[in-house]
Order: C-alpha cells, then structure tokens, then sequence
C-alpha cells in the first residue's frame, strides 16, 4: 500500500489545519513492515520437529522403515549386540526424522505470508510499538516546547497502528481517544482508503490538542507538517 501524491497532499493539509488550532504537534508515518520475524519460522519448525515424529511411535516406529536410505539400509548385526544395534538405529532414524522436518517446517514457514499469518499478535504489536517508539524520538516529538508531540504510526504488514502522545498530553486526555483513533486510521486502512483513516485519525487529536492545548502568541510549527513512508 503506497500513497499517491494527492493522498500525501491531503493529509499533509490535514496536519497544517489540525495545528493550526493548537500548540500541539502531529506527525505522521505510513511503515510497509516494521519486523521480518525470523524467529517466527524456527519456532515453529522446532514445536514441528519435536511433536510431529512424536505421532510415528504409536505405529511402532523403527529404523526398518528407512532401509531404501543409503544411510540406514541394508545392514543389520548377527551377533549379541544386535539389539543394541537396533536401538541405536531407531534413535538415528528418529532423529534424522526430526532434523528432516524441522528444515521442512523451517522452509514452508519462511515463505512471507505465512510467516506473517503465524507470527503472534502480542508479538507484532510489540515490535510495532517499539518501531513507533523508535520513530518518536527519531522526529523529534519528544522535545516540542510544550511537551504536546503526536506520532500517529500504522503498519501496513502487521495490520497494526499506533498513536503515541508525549507526557504534556497524556496526562490530560483519556487513553479511550487514542483507542478511538487507532480505530478510526485502522477503519480506513481495511476499507482500502489510507487517506481517509488518517485525517480521521488526524482530525480527532488535533480536536482533543485543541481543547487542551490553544494556541499561544507565538505558533512555531517544530515538526513538519507531513506523513512519510518508510
């Protein structure tokens, strides 16, 4: 999901008219992923590996079933070590099972939706947070004269968003509007329409800077009035 100029233009608008009406600060960041999750395909290639062989030995697992493998056939002992030897070759067999489905597992989870649709929701809004934590120091909102910066963050991969007040605001409005707008960016991003969920988005907190914060003599704009994608 890319922005077309227009909708750049717009919410860019959106920004500078939210401001206008406030001392506050809005800045605004489309992410196409913020994580590749590595770990996501190895830890479910290592829960593979160790519970999927688990079903074989119900139906009398042996190393027998392996003999057309170069590696196991063909060879059995003829004397009294022989049961030691089979023992021994089970545990081989069963072991090259596991390593052959954890690669298996390994291979088909890293394929990119996949790996996305078994990744953990606590984890992606972890890493989005972090990201969009990240992305709050990085502009600069932290350090507006009135301690009254907004990020209002979306991931497009993780289908996650985030709106982050600095501790001006915070301690003054209601966690409820943020949910509100998170609702509000991430209505318009399901419905296909970035643009219209983050002036929904933007509209909302510049309503509550406004009510909290005026305006005063002096209006410097501190953060650019725009949404970059990154």
């Amino acid at each position: 999901m890319k922005l077309t100029p227009a909708e750049h233009a717009r919410i860019n608008a959106a920004i500078a008219e939210a401001e206008a009406r406030t001392s506050g600060e809005i800045f605004c960041i489309l992410a196409r992923e913020v994580s590749d999750y590595r770990e996501t395909p190895l830890v479910w290639a290592a829960a593979a590996a160790f519970l999927l062989p688990l079903l074989l030995i119900p139906m009398g697992f042996e190393a027998a079933w392996f003999d057309w493998v170069p590696f196991f056939g063909g060879w059995t002992a003829g004397h009294a070590g022989g049961q030691d030897y089979a023992t021994t070759a089970a545990l081989a067999a069963f072991a090259a099972v596991q390593a052959l489905t954890f690669l298996a597992a390994a291979l088909v989870v890293s394929l990119p939706g996949l790996r996305r649709a078994l990744t953990p929701r606590a984890l992606k809004r972890e890493r989005v947070h972090k990201a969009a934590l990240e992305q709050f120091l990085a502009k600069g909102l932290h350090v507006t004269a009135g301690r009254t910066g907004v990020l209002i963050f979306a991931s497009v991969g993780d289908h996650v968003a985030e709106v982050i007040a600095d501790e001006g605001i915070y301690a003054k409005v209601d966690a409820g509007v943020w949910r509100e707008a998170i609702e509000r960016l991430t209505g318009g991003l399901r419905a296909g329409k970035p643009a219209d969920g983050f002036v929904a988005a933007i509209e909302l907190c510049g309503a509550v800077l406004a009510e909290h914060f005026p305006p005063g003599s002096r209006n410097p704009n501190e953060i650019p009035d725009t949404l970059v994608e990154i």
